[in-house]
Order: C-alpha cells, then structure tokens, then sequence
C-alpha cells in the first residue's frame, strides 16, 4: 500500500507484487531473526540483497510508481548513506526515465577535509527534498538525514522507503534500557513531525500474501507473523 493520496486496487497490487519480487529475491526471508530492537521477528527484510543489476533496476521502478502514485511532490531526492545511497541513485534514474528528472544528493558517513570538502556530494540540498531509504525502524536514521537536510537550509519533506513493518518504535530511556513507544517510526515521522511518508508495501501486505499462500509451503509462516502483528503492531 502506498501511504499517500492514491490508494485501492492499483495500489494493493504493486504492493503485492513487490511483496512476491522481494521473496523470489531471497530480501524477504521467513524464520527467527533478532531486530535492533532486540525483539525475535518471524520475518527479515534485508534490502542489501538487491546485490545486482536487473534487481536493483526493479526495485526502483516499484519506488517510482508507489512516487508517483502517492501524490507526494517533491524538488530532490536524498539518499541516506549507506543503504539510501544506491536506492536514492537507482530511483533518480528511474523517475528520470518517466519524465521526472530531479536533482540527487547524498552523504558521507564521515566528512571529507580535501577536494570539496564536507560530508554532502552531489547536487546542492534545496527546496523540498525527499529521502530515500529501505525501512524505518526507530526513525533514528530519518532524523539524522532531517537535521542535516535542516542545517543545509532545505526542507525534510517526505521520505520513501520500501517496507514499512507496522510495529512499535523504541525509545531509549535516561537509565540505558529501551522502552516500547506506542507509535511506529512512520506515525511518528508523519504525524510529530508533519512529513510525507510513501511505502511501497506494509505488514499487512506481507499477511495477505501469506494469507493467499495457504496451500504452500509460504503459508506456514502466516502464524507467527500474525502473531508478531499483534504483540508489536501499531
């Protein structure tokens, strides 16, 4: 589903669509996995391996149409380092080659002291800029590329990323420890902080997937991940 103005049929089919890409493409795996959160998910997305050429063209096209879909107007596109870099270039490409050619930029994970200097490359950061990345867990990551993207003098406008996974966001606490917080990293950017947020696909995509699977060996996970839904699921 593409969180935006569009939604319906056309919507719930792309996000079907890349549900089915993302298992074919070994990203979207089914088992026992330890989030930074610290919690064990029935489900990993690991958006790395879109590690070639034709898979890294086709996720950008699903970027591209859930874009273009969303309604979501944008001046730029932002590629977080490190995963945002490669998607936030494929997706300028791709959005280039429908007739939407916008300016691109990213940044270093450490600032340079010689040539041009700093921790942005690319294309200066202005106007209302859209950051592109493949999932946002406790937004941490979002808020870093925001305050940069502020200090630039530019505005944080909306964000793309692949897969939202519908669940609580963590907070560190004064003590160290880490608290569940009764919004996810999404709700938190759109709602607190009055961003756009487009996705190509949610948890409730990944259920009705699971859901059509009854038959194979697919739909035996179908359990877990509900029951995963409804501990940590917003």
């Amino acid at each position: 589903m593409v969180t935006g103005q569009a939604s319906g049929a056309d919507t719930q089919a792309l996000a079907q669509e890349f549900v089915q890409f993302a298992v074919d493409s070994g990203v979207l795996r089914f088992g026992e996995f330890k989030t930074k959160a610290g919690r064990m998910s029935p489900y990993f997305f690991n958006a790395g391996l879109f590690d070639d050429g034709a898979k890294l063209g086709r996720l950008a096209q699903f970027y591209a149409k859930a874009l273009l879909a969303s309604g979501i107007e944008f001046d730029m596109i932002f590629g977080p380092a490190y995963k945002g870099i490669p998607l936030g270039a494929a997706v300028a490409i791709e959005l280039a080659r429908l007739g939407k050619n916008v300016p691109f930029a990213y940044n270093r994970k450490e600032a340079k002291d010689h040539g041009e200097g700093g921790s942005l490359v690319g294309a200066p950061l202005q106007g209302r800029v859209l950051i592109v990345d493949d999932v946002m867990s406790a937004g941490t990551a979002a808020r870093e590329s925001i305050e940069l993207i502020k200090a630039a003098g530019a505005t944080p406008h909306a964000i793309a990323i692949a897969l939202d996974r519908q669940e609580m966001a963590t907070e560190k606490q004064a003590d160290g420890t880490v608290k569940d917080v009764p919004h996810s990293a999404v709700q938190y950017v759109r709602n607190t902080l009055g961003m756009g947020v487009c996705c190509i696909a949610q948890l409730s995509d990944l259920l009705a997937y699971l859901s059509a699977q009854s038959g194979n060996e697919l739909g035996q996970h179908l359990p877990k991940v509900q029951a995963y839904r409804d501990r940590y699921g917003v």
